[in-house]
């Protein structure tokens, strides 16, 4: 079927970008000669310089170009002049150590995950434990593959413990009996009056999710398909 598009492009689609590196190849061309240092990724662009008021000639000057010669409309909302540290680019923030530039995830990119890895591990969605682990997996792999640059190590490792506390949440949500939850305790290597006692726990879930801590480990975990986003990273980063 047809449908007749005013104005834009499907976000999302593989036609966007493209378009978009057309349309902006002469912006490249027209930083380039007037000698600004920039980097552009489709229609998102920032242009760097030494100073504020540097800057702020450069948004002014470069603003009627993009509207005038090329009839792009510019979002002013998103379109702004600030120092590097306070900019949130492709999900990414930036910071300088010894002198270089070094990126770490932008705290709306962390929430953005954070919310993402609650509504995989909600022990409330109906979801199986075969297809809740192959999402968790690929979702994972993937976001640690985007952010491989990022300095994380201290957030992933926050976050594998949090994620794995609500795993076990889940499953001690499955094994709803008493009897169950004693013969999965004893199937995990508990003495009988142990597994007797946590069974009969009247604790919630979140906080049988810490006493299993020890009983139901990370090498459990991961060995039920939960890969851990910080050992991940650690294969992947490029820092």
């Amino acid at each position: 079927m047809f449908e007749k598009s005013e104005i834009g492009m499907p976000q999302g689609g593989p036609l966007s970008p493209l378009l978009s590196n057309v349309m902006l190849n002469e912006l490249d061309r027209e930083l380039e000669h007037r000698g600004h240092r920039f980097v552009r990724y489709a229609d998102d662009c920032m242009v760097f310089c030494k100073s504020k008021k540097s800057a702020e000639r450069t948004f002014v000057n470069i603003l009627p170009y993009i509207e005038g010669k090329l009839f792009l409309k510019v979002n002013r909302k998103k379109t702004k002049v600030a120092h590097i540290s306070k900019v949130k680019y492709l999900g990414y923030s930036f910071y300088r150590y010894k002198g270089k530039c070094r990126f770490r995830v932008h705290p709306k990119s962390v929430i953005k995950r954070k919310d993402r890895l609650r509504v995989l591990t909600d022990r409330n969605n109906g979801m199986s434990n075969a297809v809740r682990e192959d999402k968790y997996q690929q979702y994972v792999r993937g976001w640690v593959e985007y952010f491989k640059l990022a300095d994380m190590k201290g957030l992933l490792k926050s976050t594998d413990e949090w994620a794995r506390r609500r795993i076990r949440a889940v499953y001690w949500k499955q094994w709803k009996k008493i009897k169950t939850r004693y013969r999965m305790l004893k199937a995990l290597g508990i003495e009988h009056w142990k597994a007797k006692e946590l069974a009969c726990s009247r604790k919630g879930y979140w906080r049988m999710a810490q006493v299993l801590n020890q009983i139901f480990s990370n090498k459990i975990i991961a060995k039920l398909g939960y890969i851990s986003l910080l050992g991940y990273y650690l294969t992947v980063c490029e820092n």
